[in-house]
C-alpha cells in the first residue's frame, strides 16, 4: 500500500465546524424515531443486520455478535457524497463513500445483539444519515454470504439528493480527499482508514486502491522530503 500514517499525519488537521449548510438543519431525536420506524414497519427482522463499507468497518460504534464478508449486489462503494462539514467545508468540501446504485460491493454485514432495534437504528441513523433533507439515507438491502443471503440494512445515495457529487475522475477525487478536513478531521484519514481495514479483510476495492496511490503521489509532491 502506497499511503501510510506518515503521509496522512502531513495533511492532518481539523477546522471549525460551520454547521448545517444554508437550507438544511440536524434531525430531531423525534424525526430518527420515526425514520427508525418507519424502517421497522418496511421490514422486521428477527435479527439486525447492518451492511458496512466504509467508516462502519473501522469505527462501528455498536456491539456485534456475528459478523460475514457479504457481497452487495447492483450496489457500488463510490465517493460520491459531498460533505460541508464533518471532514469538509463548505470552502473545502470533503467527498465520503456511499452505497451508489450499479455493479457490486463487498463488505462486512454486522449483526447486532437482540434487543431494543428501535433504539439501534436510531443511534446508527443519528451517525450515517447526513444533513435533513439527507442525501445518505438508510434502506433495507439483500446481500450475499457464504451461509446465505440476507436483508441488511444499509446507507445508500439519494442521486437527487442536494449532497449527491456523481461520479467524479478518480484522480480529482483523491486531490479532494488530500486537501478536505473538517471537525472531524481530514477526508484522508477517513479513506486511509477505511481503505486500510478493508485491506486486513482481504477486500481490495480496484477504485479505492487506485485512489490510495494517487493520494500517496500527491502528497508526496506537496511535501518533499
Amino acid at each position: 500500500m502506497n499511503l501510510t500514517a506518515e503521509l496522512i499525519a502531513l495533511v492532518e488537521r481539523t477546522e471549525p465546524d460551520p454547521g448545517p449548510a444554508p437550507g438544511t438543519s440536524e434531525h430531531t431525536d423525534a424525526e430518527l424515531a420515526e425514520m427508525a420506524s418507519a424502517l421497522l414497519t418496511e421490514h422486521a427482522p428477527e435479527h439486525l443486520w447492518v451492511f458496512a463499507y466504509g467508516s462502519l468497518i473501522w469505527n462501528p460504534e455498536f456491539d456485534v455478535v456475528e459478523q460475514r464478508r457479504a457481497v452487495a449486489s447492483g450496489w457500488h462503494r463510490s465517493f460520491c457524497l459531498e460533505l460541508t462539514r464533518w471532514r469538509g467545508t463548505r470552502d473545502l468540501p470533503a467527498l465520503m463513500l456511499a452505497l451508489d446504485r450499479g455493479v457490486t460491493c463487498i463488505g462486512i454485514a454486522y449483526r447486532l445483539p437482540q434487543g431494543d432495534k428501535h433504539g439501534q437504528i436510531v443511534r446508527l441513523l443519528d451517525r450515517e444519515v447526513d444533513a435533513n433533507p439527507p442525501t445518505n439515507v438508510p434502506r433495507w438491502i439483500q446481500v450475499s454470504t457464504t451461509e446465505g443471503r440476507l436483508t441488511a440494512l444499509a446507507f445508500v445515495a439519494l442521486r437527487s439528493g442536494s449532497a449527491y457529487a456523481g461520479k467524479r475522475p478518480l484522480p480529482e477525487v483523491a486531490s479532494v480527499l488530500c486537501r478536505a478536513a473538517g471537525h472531524w478531521g481530514s477526508a484522508a484519514q477517513y479513506a486511509f482508514n477505511t481503505i486500510t481495514k478493508l485491506e486486513e479483510y482481504g477486500i481490495r476495492d480496484r477504485n479505492l486502491w487506485e485512489i490510495q496511490k494517487l493520494m500517496a503521489s500527491e502528497i508526496q509532491s506537496a511535501h518533499p522530503k
